[in-house]
């Protein structure tokens, strides 16, 4: 790229970040963000800046940027939440909820990203369907969850987790007249740090792209569920690349593979898909680890748990470093391989 080049991507990125700092403002300073045409016309406008492929690195903007993205990435969740839990109560006031799915303004983005999950599970890890699904982050409207159900995985029983209570009422009030969907989809209501014992019962894992929104939060998660989950079993994580990160959490896929997974394969979409998509594999582990899975551990902290798994490698160890840079480049070409 040549100087005009560098410069006129500069003043692009500098003009969409303007953008979106000006729309974080506006939102945070919402009385409320239930859905209402104010609040609707502000995430739309939000949403068609950051959709457009961008060449900005999140990761790489100053402090106050950063600061601000964190805010709106909160922001975005909060009013993601309210939107799901309104229009889960509008569908519960119909004879059988499954029928209006499509009245969800966004039910056609749950079809594309779910479609493109599976593809990418069935390519990257052959096999039998999976017969025992978890989705960690499931929300009021667990849409990702009945779409699988529905159109991909019609044997696959389904585990839905989510922190709030509420939130599972409302989704358990969407099924309860379909008797395949009532018999498949259970809702549990547990923060995902203190599930253990059943990950190992899974044969996919979903993590949803706002459960562990900070990046420490995302790397202890990715880690206990390393700890707990079966070997050979899949790994399927959302997150977010170039001016998507504004909206959703980006995962650097070198996390996974601290919480000990084989990372298959990374894919950004380009369409109004907004989540990218990251498959992997939990890797058995060696046997001298193995040995001593069930050694006590100091603290009950989940962080302090996953210390040690999310730990960076020491500098001085080249044959180390030079494997991940290996490994990155081999990432990168599948990452343009699947764009």
């Amino acid at each position: 790229m040549g100087m005009e080049g560098c410069c006129n991507k500069v003043m692009e990125e500098e003009v969409l970040v303007k953008k979106i700092t000006e729309l974080a403002a506006a939102i945070g300073e919402l009385p409320s963000l239930v859905p209402s045409p104010e609040v609707n016309a502000l995430f739309s406008e939000l949403v068609v800046a950051c959709i457009p492929p961008s060449t900005v690195d999140v990761d790489l903007l100053g402090p106050e940027v950063q600061d601000m993205r964190a805010r709106l990435i909160r922001l975005c969740s909060d009013a993601e939440g309210h939107l799901e839990a309104h229009y889960s109560d509008l569908l519960a006031t119909h004879d059988n909820p499954l029928d209006h799915l499509s009245s969800f303004p966004y039910f056609n983005n749950y079809i594309k990203l779910s479609q493109l999950e599976h593809s990418l599970l069935a390519r990257h890890i052959p096999g039998p369907p999976p017969s025992r699904v978890a989705f960690l982050g499931s929300g009021p409207l667990p849409l990702s969850s009945l779409v699988l159900a529905a159109r991909h995985l019609p044997a696959a029983c389904f585990d839905n987790y989510d922190i709030s209570f509420d939130a599972n009422e409302r989704a358990r009030r969407l099924v309860r007249a379909d008797a395949d969907a009532g018999a498949r989809m259970a809702f549990v209501t547990a923060d995902v740090a203190d599930v253990t014992e059943e990950l190992a019962g899974y044969d996919v894992v979903f993590l949803a792209a706002l459960v562990g929104m900070a990046v420490e939060e995302k790397a202890a998660l990715v880690a206990h569920l390393g700890r707990h989950m079966a070997p050979g079993a899949a790994l399927v994580v959302r997150s977010a690349h170039g001016a998507r990160g504004f909206l959703y959490p980006v995962v650097d896929p070198e996390e996974i593979r601290r919480g000990g997974f084989e990372v298959l394969t990374v894919h950004h979409p380009q369409d109004e898909v907004i989540n990218s998509v990251i498959i992997a594999r939990k890797e058995a582990a060696p046997p001298a680890l193995a040995a001593d899975a069930d050694a006590p551990v100091n603290s009950g902290s989940l962080k302090a748990q996953c210390a040690v798994a999310v730990s960076r490698p020491c500098l001085g160890c080249t044959c180390e470093m030079e494997a991940r840079a290996h490994q990155k480049m081999k990432e990168m070409a599948m990452e343009e391989m699947e764009a």
